[in-house]
């Protein structure tokens, strides 16, 4: 099956104007046991409760099962359990989390809108994408800013784009490389799915639940027509100096040599976003002198440059120690605060934990914190989160007990209280 799915990728690498009119097939008992092996089998449920484990001892049947219902064209999207996740303040993200088979069958449909598509998408998309990270996006952006004639910086935030993303335009959008009537039914049936929230099933004309495989896939898609192919045909070639974007899922940062391009990119993009059902955030989008050469003409003209938050760094226009310029990348002080919060959440909730095992989660979170922020310039900063982790472990173990002892130098002799120091780990970044 994978030399299938295969064939399906080379053909639309090597032809991107082919519009492929039989898919479904793929979609065999043997591709689905496939997809299930790449699936994380730590997801949740659905509105029917049936967990990974619960699905996998019976995976042959219900394979079978969901197999006959397709080929028969019976089968039935069940909508998504609504779930609310915390963001920045006081807001929150709306996931739609599918039950488990409808999930595998969303990753394997994934599956084959990936291998037609990953072809036709620009190298200015990093979210959701084989092989493309947001260290990669921030890497690219960094050799925008670092080599190109960039002076201008245009900043931008979609406004619920996952809840804004328009169904007529997707379906227009799919039916450019695809012509199979059962995958398009298939997308069909998950949009007008509903949203399953105290009992209540919800039904929406716009927008993609996240928390589903193929909605990674969907919202690429969308952006890709929208923005993406828009910026590099049209808007770019206007320019009358160098444009650059880089965009990971809805979060985008274009790029420019003169200040004119970037404000006419700031109107035609509204004028663009509202044909498609889009809205920017006006409160975390802006324009601003950014780079080397704003840096120069800055000091020039006593105007003093901007700095900009892209993927949780903060991206600040320094200089080394010979007095060149540097692009300094820091973690963003609300990103800090988020992952401190969480680990104070955690002890709170686990005080009688062994000390041991509260050491085992810590470094765990705190390793996963190094892995994604550890760039250059970015360990002093580290070196802070990990003095804060220590005095809030410090603070858990104080309120554990009176009796307790918790003086510094005790817990320094302490194994159980030993943390990694941040290494650089992202230098070519």
């Amino acid at each position: 099956m994978k030399t299938q799915l295969s064939s399906v990728a080379v053909k639309a690498k090597l032809d991107k104007r082919t519009v492929f009119t039989s898919l479904a097939h793929l979609l065999t008992p043997t591709f689905l046991k496939e997809t299930w092996k790449k699936m994380n089998k730590k997801g949740a449920p659905g509105i029917d409760k049936e967990t990974m484990a619960a699905f996998a001892e019976k995976l042959e049947e219900r394979v079978q099962e969901m197999h006959e219902q397709l080929r028969a064209g019976k089968y039935y999207a069940p909508p998504v359990r609504r779930v609310e996740i915390p963001k920045d303040g006081a807001k929150t993200r709306l996931l739609g989390i599918p039950t488990v088979s409808d999930r595998l069958l969303q990753a394997a449909v994934a599956r084959i809108l990936n291998a037609v598509f990953e072809p036709v998408f620009l190298n200015s998309s990093w979210g959701y994408r084989p092989k493309r990270d947001a260290h990669g996006a921030i890497g690219a952006l960094r050799s925008h800013i670092i080599a190109g004639k960039v002076m201008q910086v245009y900043e931008a935030d979609i406004r619920a784009y996952f809840d804004r993303v328009n169904h007529d335009w997707l379906r227009q959008f799919l039916k450019q490389k695809i012509a199979d009537p059962v995958i398009l039914r298939l997308v069909d049936k998950w949009l007008r799915a509903g949203i399953m929230s105290d009992g209540l099933k919800i039904s929406k004309e716009d927008g993609v639940p996240q928390g589903g495989p193929v909605s990674c896939i969907l919202a690429n898609v969308y952006l890709h027509y929208v923005l993406d192919l828009w910026f590099e045909k049209k808007l770019k070639a206007s320019c009358n100096g160098e444009a650059h974007l880089v965009r990971y899922v809805d979060d985008f940062v274009a790029c420019f040599q003169y200040e004119r391009d970037a404000i006419r990119f700031g109107k035609e993009l509204k004028e663009r976003f509202q044909e498609f059902h889009l809205e920017l955030a006006e409160e975390k989008t802006r324009s601003m002198p950014f780079g080397r050469f704003a840096r120069e003409r800055g000091k020039s003209f006593n105007q003093p440059v901007g700095k900009f938050d892209f993927l949780g760094f903060a991206h600040i226009c320094g200089t080394d120690h010979e007095g060149k310029f540097v692009l300094i990348r820091k973690p963003r002080q609300k990103s800090c605060r988020k992952f401190l919060d969480r680990v104070k959440e955690w002890l709170k909730r686990h005080p009688h934990y062994d000390v041991w095992d509260q050491q085992r989660q810590i470094l765990s979170m705190l390793r996963g914190f190094y892995q994604y922020y550890a760039l250059t310039h970015c360990v002093e900063k580290l070196n802070l989160i990990r003095l804060y982790v220590r005095r809030c472990w410090r603070f858990a173990i104080r309120r554990k007990s009176q009796r307790t002892r918790s003086q510094w130098g005790y817990l320094d002799n302490k194994k159980w209280f030993e943390m990694p120091y941040p290494q650089l780990l992202h230098a070519n970044i």
